[in-house]
Formats: C-alpha cells, structure tokens, sequence
C-alpha cells in the first residue's frame, strides 16, 4: 500500500495561486528576544522562564498589543550569552523608534516592560526577521533557512531567523521591522533582492504581502498602486479615504511626486472555499481574500 505524498502548505498556495497581497497581519509594536535554545510550537508562550518575568513581559506586550517573537542570528549559537531583546514601534512617515537590550537571566527581560513604555531611539537600522519556525510549520523551516542564509551572507548585522509571523502558506516570509512591511513566497534569490531594494526605499509589488498598519483592502490598493506605476518608496502612497459596501472597498491614495496625486482602487473581497491551508492544520478552513478589480488615476 502506498503512502499518499506528504502536504506541503506553501506549495499547495502557490500551486492554487493564492494571493500575498492583502495578508499582512496588523501590527506597530514588536517584542523580540533573541532565544539560545530550541523553539516551542508556540514561541514566547512555549517557553521555560521564571513565571513571573514571562507573565510581566506577557501582559506589557499585551496591553500595547505588541507582537512577541523569538530571533537567533542564522547559523551561530551562543548558549552562554549575553543576548538582546529589542521594542520595535512603527511611526510612519516621521521615524520609526526602537530600543534594544540584552539578557543572560530570565528577570533581565523585565527591561522589555520599561521599554514598552519609553518612547526609544529613532534612525537605527531596520530588523530584517526570516521566519524559520519549523516545529510550528514545516514550510517555514524548508523555504525560510534558504532565505534566511542568503540574506545573512549579504546583510549579517540586519538579519535573524524568527518564530512564527503568520501565514505560513506564503513562506519563505521576511518582515522588515519597524517599517512593518511583509514579503513572501521568496526564495534565497528573490529575498536577497527584495530586501536589497527595500533598503533602497524601493517596495516592489512582486512578494509583497503589506503594510502592517493597513487593513488587507488598503494594502491590495498600494500593492496595486505598485504593480501599476512602479516600485516605490514605503511612505510614498499614503491611504486617505476607505468605504465599504458589503465586499466591495473603495480605497484612495495620495501620491508623493512623481506619482499622480491621486489614485482610486476598487478592492473586491471573498472567501475561499475551505482547504488545508498550513502544513499542520488538519481541519480544511476558508480565508478571506482581496483582489483589485479597477484602478484608476486622479
């Protein structure tokens, strides 16, 4: 008797031609603490630490609905540490801040909370995160490591391999973070081009997922947007009017020169028929999906 081939997420995304734009989760403040040892299924929840540190650092991440994620540099372990810990917050247009520390004991970490709550440095460099989380989902670990070490050939002191950033079925997934940009379905060659131009204030259409501060409509207008008149800076298309008639958006953009100063985008919504949508999720479930019908130019 012979074994059915095994399930591979993202290649049964691609093979269907599931969109990336419009899948970026919203976020503005990320945690992330570099972690030595292995990572559970469920990252930061999953872990060994004294109860009281993870329940303070748990709860002040919380209640400014900042994002935890576990990091490591790609290739290298230091199981004696110090390692660092960082507060990411998105500020748009006017600068982005961050603060970062390190720890070597569990009640270190309690620095995180004092730095949810200060306002950080801006003008440091971004964090370029590759999920590679394989026990979470077997796609992440065999599409993201590739990517993963490309990019640290090219950009060392930016890159870490990450926990878990959503949507699994995309990967390979990089996330440049604060700017709050998701990239997907990249490869190590594709990655290593797309954050080179990113750096570049170049955000290309292709593998772009979105913009973590917009919803999945606003996001399939800018990706639109970009795919109609070319690469463009992160801040250089600005959402100012969003309506919604059942699964129908309508989405306007303001254009920095030499864009046009105007852009209007009909954003149409619907949900998929359920699937197998990760490589663990034996339950077949729907997403919702967002795809630009019209777009045109004020």
């Amino acid at each position: 008797m012979t074994r059915p081939p095994r399930f591979f997420c993202a290649a049964a995304a691609r093979h269907r031609g599931d969109p990336l734009a419009g899948t970026a989760p919203f976020g503005l403040v990320w945690v992330l603490i570099e972690y030595p040892g292995g990572w559970p299924p469920n990252g930061f929840d999953g872990l060994d630490l004294e109860p009281g540190v993870k329940a303070l650092v748990f709860s002040a991440a919380q209640a400014v609905r900042a994002r935890i994620l576990l990091i490591r540099r790609h290739g290298r372990r230091s199981p004696g540490g110090p390692w660092r810990w960082a507060v990411l917050r998105y500020g748009g247009s006017g600068g982005h801040r961050q603060r970062w520390g390190t720890w070597s004991q569990d009640e270190d970490l309690a620095g995180i909370v004092a730095a949810l709550g200060a306002p950080g440095e801006t003008g440091l460099p971004p964090a370029v995160l590759v999920c590679t989380h394989g026990l979470h989902d077997t796609c992440c670990a065999m599409r993201g490591r590739p990517a993963a070490r490309a990019l640290s050939e090219r950009r060392p002191e930016l890159v870490w391999e990450s926990t878990h950033v959503g949507g699994d079925r995309f990967a390979a997934n990089v996330v440049v973070l604060p700017d709050g940009v998701y990239y997907g379905g990249l490869d190590a060659a594709s990655s290593v081009t797309a954050v080179e131009e990113h750096l570049a204030d170049r955000v290309h259409a292709d593998h772009l997922r979105g913009y973590t501060d917009l919803v999945p409509a606003q996001q399939v207008a800018v990706a639109a947007a970009l795919q109609h008149l070319g690469p463009a800076g992160r801040h250089a298309w600005a959402v100012t009017a969003t309506t919604r008639l059942g699964d129908l958006w309508h989405v306007q953009l303001a254009g920095r020169p030499p864009h046009p100063l105007t852009v209007e985008v009909e954003v149409r919504s619907a949900r998929t028929p359920p699937r197998q949508l990760t490589c663990r999720g034996l339950a077949p479930s729907s997403a919702v999906v967002h795809e630009a019908t019209s777009l045109r130019l004020g």
